[in-house]
Order: structure tokens, then sequence, then C-alpha cells
């Protein structure tokens, strides 16, 4: 069975019945993890297992786990720092912030690997240009050259640990002030403002070869009055025709508040598929999944299908063995030394 446009998340801690029933529907091709789902190691690495073994390929399995105040897993895995954290270092030493930013991405792929997750929707490409409180300091850099070089590094680590990158929030969600979860931001920059800063990470990426990457629910209303990742300005014409984008296209939660200018989950999930995504993400609404499949009926994209294969993980190390390895020793001890402060985890 191919892989569909849809990724699902679980209720809890266990899967029910009706989540192992929708799983195996032809439309779905993923399944995202929260902090909810995880109660133990051994409790989730069962959870992974069930899910793999319900189809073949299997489904993908990715998770939110960028470090800071994004991290859904926490009991036995690294506590990681936010992307802000290498920025303050490139200050002083940039060898020192690309070496660290790479080690940590290492880190987090290899953790994550280790227990079968395929991928973690990070590094956050968005500048910290000191306006979005939800992006803050999950940004590498105000810079665009210095965030494109932190985040290739970031990339570069979580490849290492067979893990494929996704770049968000495209082309830019650090210059509005909303938060997309709660309201529907609308940036007023043009084109050629947005070229000269916000989408430089995202351009620099794609020429190093950026395995996917999430548009934001965003409305850059002097390009397109849809938000980007209902956009085909944005992701057919720009993305994939003006950048030569090649990967896989997720959208972000079509939950959000600001997805819900395109209607219906199925409607959402429609418009989302026929800009250009190529996976829908469904979460926090169990009935909305239901209908995102009913609406998509017997929707396929082969070539979507072939773009969403190259994102399994590939390799991955025991986790035993992980945390006898010399290079997991370093990079916890790095990461520990990152760590100045405790942070809320932001449910994003």
């Amino acid at each position: 069975m191919s892989l569909g446009p849809v990724m699902m998340d679980l209720l809890g801690t266990q899967i029910s019945d009706t989540e192992r029933e929708l799983m195996q529907h032809p439309a779905v091709g993923g399944v995202i993890l929260f902090t909810r789902n995880f109660e133990s190691l051994e409790q989730i690495i069962s959870v992974i297992a069930e899910i793999h073994g319900l189809r073949t390929p299997h489904l993908l399995i990715s998770i939110d786990h960028e470090g800071g105040r994004v991290q859904r897993f926490h009991e036995g895995f690294s506590k990681l720092p936010p992307a802000s954290v290498f920025g303050e270092i490139y200050k002083q030493d940039p060898d020192k912030a690309r070496e660290n930013a790479e080690l940590t991405g290492w880190l987090m792929a290899a953790e994550l690997r280790a227990i079968g997750v395929d991928f973690s929707f990070a590094p956050v490409l968005d500048l910290a240009h000191g306006v979005s409180g939800v992006i803050g300091n999950r940004a590498f850099h105000s810079s665009p050259n210095v965030a494109a070089t932190l985040a290739y590094a970031y990339m570069h680590g979580m490849s290492l640990a067979g893990m494929s990158a996704v770049g968000k929030h495209f082309p830019g969600h650090g210059g509005v002030a909303e938060d997309s979860h709660l309201a529907l931001p609308v940036d007023h920059r043009d084109m050629a403002t947005l070229m000269k800063a916000d989408i430089i990470p995202f351009e620099k990426m794609i020429h190093n070869h950026l395995p996917a990457i999430m548009p934001a629910h965003v409305i850059y209303d002097q390009v397109d009055e849809k938000p980007a990742g209902y956009s085909e300005i944005w992701l057919q014409q720009i993305l994939r025709d003006r950048l030569k984008f090649q990967g896989v296209i997720f959208s972000d939660d079509l939950s959000m508040e600001a997805a819900g200018i395109g209607g219906s989950y199925g409607e959402r999930a429609q418009l989302a598929l026929h800009a250009g995504c190529d996976m829908v993400l469904v979460c926090n609404h169990p009935e909305a999944v239901y209908e995102v499949v009913d609406a998509l009926g017997d929707y396929s994209d082969p070539a979507s299908q072939l773009r969403l294969t190259r994102m399994h993980g590939k390799g991955s190390m025991d986790r035993d063995q992980l945390l006898l390895d010399a290079k997991w020793k370093k990079a916890n001890q790095l990461v520990k030394s990152l760590d100045d402060s405790p942070e809320l985890e932001l449910d994003v």
C-alpha cells in the first residue's frame, strides 16, 4: 500500500481500535506524535513498533522535537537547547556555532531514530525579527545568511543520523506578531522584501538539498490573498518553479485557527493538496481525520507518494548502543552545557 496524503495523530498512550483501523485507510500516510502519547520509553517504542507493523511501507512517524520550548519527549531524551543559542555563539565564534549546531542536530535525530521515529519537523528557518512571540528563540538568528549557515549545519547533523530535515515555515513566519495557531496573521511586506530576507534561508537550504518544507498559515497579501499553505502562487510558482524545490511539502496543522479560512476540514485538505502540498496534517481533532479521508475519496498523486517515501528514516543505532557511543556522550554533554534555564513547552 502506498503512503496516503494525510498525517493523523493519536489521542493517548495506546492505539485504539478506531485509530488502528484509520491508520490502515489508504488516504493515511503518517502519524505525528505528541507529549500526550508518551508514558515511558518502553511504551512509546511499543506504540511505534505497532504502527510500523500495520503497513508496508510503514507509515511515516513524525514529531515536533526542535528543542527549547518545542520538545515533545523528555524522559530518556537529552534536553535540547533552542536554536537561538547557536546564533548567540555565532556572534563570538562562528566555527564553534556551526559545530555545535551540527552535533545537536545529530543528537536530536539519533535519539529519535533509535526508537523508530522517521523525522522531526525541524529546523525552523524563520528569522528572529523580534516581532513573533510564537517563533521567538526557535529561530537561529535575525541575519538570513547566519540562519541559513546554522540551519545547514543542523540539517547535516540530522542527515548523519539518518533523518531528513523539514524546514519551516515558508516563506517566513518571523515578520508577523500574531500566532497562526490562534489567529490568521497577515504579512504586508512585498515580494522583493521577502526575497532579500526571509526567503534567503529557504533558498540556500534548497540549494543544499533540503528534503522537505512546511509552509506558514500566513497571508502575504502583496503576493496572494490566500495563506501560503493554500497558495498555488507560493507553493507552485515560487517554491517549485522559481526556487526549484523538489522535496516534500507538508501542510502545517489544518486544525490551527489560521487554517480555518479554508472552510471545513475536508475543504482545507483539498485546498492544501491542490495548492501543492504532498501531505496534510490533521491534529487534535479525531473527527476531522475521518472528514478529511472521506472528502479525499480515492485521491492519488504518484509524484507525491514517491517524494513521501524518501522521508523514511535511514538506518539507526540500537538505543542501548547509542548511549554507549562516544559521539552521543560528547553531544549529551554539549547540550547540558548549553542549557541555562528551564522552559515551558510551547504547544505548537
